[in-house]
């Protein structure tokens, strides 16, 4: 199939852009990579008024440093993502989870921010973003307001963000020292049936603190394992303590069940993925 008729606009500017977003009064779409946009468009699932293209708005393309904080405008590509120095350096759980996005060609066009505004629960990005507890600035025609992670999904494919807000920047506190990543597909880079990241701060006195663990594909959103956090709080993630939080993880969960797994396969599959991410921070630091 083809795409319904729109008007299509190409923004020079954010003022430009949130002035077409308000005059089609919800009904226009933003596009930038358009990795998740033009199939939606093709199959009719999406008729927008108009599209508005902010590919020119190159002031949302930048990977700053600002003092011990990273910002990523919205428009960063996954590409970039993969291979910068500065994110390498500053946000190496982005760098190692961004390889697990689609293939070479989407990580060319696909962004940060539109994966985070098409909030797919088993999308990469997004379950970063929570695990690293990262900040969105959004801004519509009453300013700008700052969002944290853990309030901009109100459920699959749906977010705080009003009609006429744009997602403009995300912006990361320091980096924990230690992370882990595991995600399952069926094949490789296709959709995961579930993905666990961790980070945490192992101390002098071989406990580990300030643990973040989150799951993607598990739920209608990206979520954190908040019981098996505090479980672990101060532990030593001994084997005994990684299948505790194992089995308390599967309270923050309500899997779905699709062509790429049963929700039975998934509560099955979340304590031995949440292990390997643990045994891997636990080896971490001892490395």
């Amino acid at each position: 199939m083809k795409a319904a008729d729109f008007i299509y606009h190409r923004a020079t500017g954010v003022a430009e852009a949130l002035r077409y977003m308000e005059d089609y009064d919800g009904e226009a779409r933003l596009l930038a990579g358009g990795q998740s946009l033009m199939p939606m468009l093709n199959m009719r699932l999406w008729r927008p008024a108009a599209l508005i293209d902010i590919n020119a708005l190159s002031e949302l393309a930048e990977v700053t440093a600002q003092g011990e904080e990273t910002h990523l405008g919205a428009l960063v590509r996954h590409a970039t993502l993969e291979t910068s120095p500065l994110i390498a350096a500053r946000l190496p759980l982005l760098a190692t989870m961004v390889r697990f996005i689609g293939d070479h060609q989407i990580r060319r066009r696909g962004t940060i921010g539109g994966s985070l505004v098409q909030g797919d629960p088993a999308s990469e990005m997004p379950l970063g973003c929570l695990v690293l507890g990262a900040e969105i600035n959004a801004v519509g025609p009453a300013g700008a307001r700052m969002i944290a992670i853990e309030d901009f999904y109100d459920g699959a494919y749906a977010t705080a963000l009003e009609a006429d807000e744009l997602l403009t920047e995300i912006r990361f506190a320091v980096h924990p020292p230690h992370f882990a990543f595991h995600e399952l597909c069926r094949r490789h880079n296709d959709f995961a049936v579930l993905s666990v990241a961790a980070t945490g701060h192992f101390s002098a006195d071989g406990g580990w603190h300030g643990l973040r663990i989150g799951l993607g594909g598990v739920n209608d959103r990206p979520v954190l394992a908040e019981a098996s956090m505090a479980l672990l709080e101060g532990s030593s993630l001994s084997d005994a303590d990684i299948a505790a939080a194992g089995e308390a993880a599967l309270g923050a969960i309500d899997p779905p069940s699709d062509i790429r797994g049963s929700a039975e396969y998934r509560a099955h599959l979340v304590p031995r993925y949440i292990a390997k991410a643990l045994r891997d921070l636990r080896l971490s630091a001892q490395g």
